[in-house]
């Protein structure tokens, strides 16, 4: 087999084979084909796409690149959630004690962020003493005891979707569906999970801006899960504005605190109608008795004390959870609003770059976190105000406050018409087709 004829036939709009698929791959991972000819590879696949078959092919050989871990001696059902991303999306570390207080188990390995604010992983160290580096065998004794455990994606899961990103990342080639699909699910399929849900952000604070976009993207993902014998299902939810009230990462913390004692927001009901959605892909649940046990997890404290669990099985300082209090933030200072009228726009994406320009989120793998900066919402789409009301407040430590604070104003688009309300969720795909909300 040969790269060059892989090329010549992709360029020409041909469909590749599994053993070419595979072929370019493996040689790819094992360093036999070199980086400029993956380059037009790629190039060739954006500009002429890939068929159905061809996508779920590309994320298998991607799949089995490296270790595929394997929690059946859990014992359990198990079940994962990944999100596209987005602006205060702390989803996750919600999720989890949630989903162990309902009987599955929440084996997760979430990365670190780049660009806006920090990822799941970023949110958890900024409890002092968190490990999310544990070893296999500690992982599964924590997911076994508590139900639930978070830590950082091992190395060799996946490794050609890390090496073909990387590669995207630097030649324009990452805005295309079957590589994201393929990138995405590949990781997803290699941490062993039974059941995925998959949360696709649409709007200005995420990869995809309209909800027609993510509903593509969502059936793809979708179609790879079902062929690769899995139960998969997506969720188009809403970024037009942060997810949640908190951005950044101890803040972020504090909000899911607040959530699982019961606080009603935005993140609150994106919490239940994944968990819902979640636990009726189970054969445990249907969607009625999900959300009895959703709300029961969260009523009786059960939620907060297995967040508190999972940390301390982590080696985190629980006393953070129960007196969140104890958590440092820098400076608070308000951004006020400079004219009357309503929330009729958010430019989330610029929210969450404000808070990486105080140094909360990182425009490098190598740079350093602020866990106690970032910016607290005090208005949402539909708000009113008036002149000199608090849009939002900093919390900083003198890094580029002022360039951070005039962002955030212009972020809040302020007008003479109140907006719509915006749904939660807009539309959820499984293996029975499209349902829109």
């Amino acid at each position: 087999m040969n790269i060059l004829e892989i090329i010549e036939k992709k360029k020409n709009k041909q469909i590749l084979s599994t053993d070419e698929i595979r072929y370019f791959v493996n040689g790819f991972t094992v360093g036999e084909i070199p980086d400029y000819q993956i380059s037009a590879l790629l190039m060739a696949i954006v500009l002429n796409g890939m068929d159905d078959r061809e996508t779920y092919d590309l994320t298998d050989a991607m799949l089995h690149s490296g270790d595929v871990m394997d929690l059946s001696s859990l014992g359990g059902i198990v079940v994962d959630k990944h999100s596209t991303g987005g602006v205060g999306d702390s989803t996750t570390l919600a999720l989890a004690p949630v989903l162990a207080c309902c009987g599955v188990y929440v084996a997760k390995m979430s990365g670190r962020g780049l660009g806006f604010t920090g990822g799941t992983i970023d949110k958890l160290e900024s409890i002092p003493g968190m490990d999310i580096a544990l070893s296999e065998d500690e992982f599964k004794k924590v997911v076994r005891s508590v139900g639930c455990c978070v830590i950082g994606q091992t190395g060799n899961l996946a490794p050609a979707d890390k090496k073909l990103y990387a590669l995207r990342d630097v030649t324009g080639t990452v805005d295309c569906v079957p590589l994201i699909c393929s990138s995405i699910m590949s990781k997803k399929l290699a941490s062993g999970s039974d059941i995925i849900l998959l949360d696709v952000k649409y709007g200005t604070g995420a990869f995809m801006k309209t909800k027609e976009d993510a509903l593509v993207l969502a059936q793809k993902m979708v179609d790879i899960g079902n062929r690769a014998g899995k139960s998969v299902g997506a969720l188009i939810t809403d970024m037009q504005q942060p997810l949640s009230d908190h951005i950044g990462n101890s803040l972020e913390v504090v909000n899911i605190i607040d959530v699982l004692k019961g606080k009603r927001s935005r993140l609150y009901s994106e919490l239940k109608e994944v968990a819902v959605k979640l636990l009726s892909l189970t054969p445990l649940y249907t969607e009625e008795t999900a959300v009895k046990a959703f709300q029961d997890a969260i009523d009786s404290g059960r939620a907060l004390d297995k967040f508190a669990e999972m940390v301390k099985a982590q080696h985190g300082d629980e006393r953070y959870i129960y007196h969140p209090e104890m958590f440092k933030l820098g400076e608070k200072i308000a951004v006020c609003a400079q004219n009357d009228g309503y929330v009729t726009a958010m430019n989330t994406a610029d929210i969450g770059h404000a808070v990486t320009l105080l140094g909360g989120g990182r425009m490098k793998k190598e740079d350093s976190i602020d866990f106690s900066v970032g910016v607290e919402m005090k208005v949402e789409l539909g708000s009113e105000v008036r002149r000199g009301d608090v849009l939002c407040y900093v919390y900083h430590n003198g890094l580029r406050v002022e360039e951070a604070t005039d962002l955030l104003r212009k972020s809040v688009i302020i007008g003479n018409t109140r907006p719509q309300p915006h749904k939660i969720a807009y539309a959820f795909v499984n293996k029975e087709g499209v349902h829109i909300y």
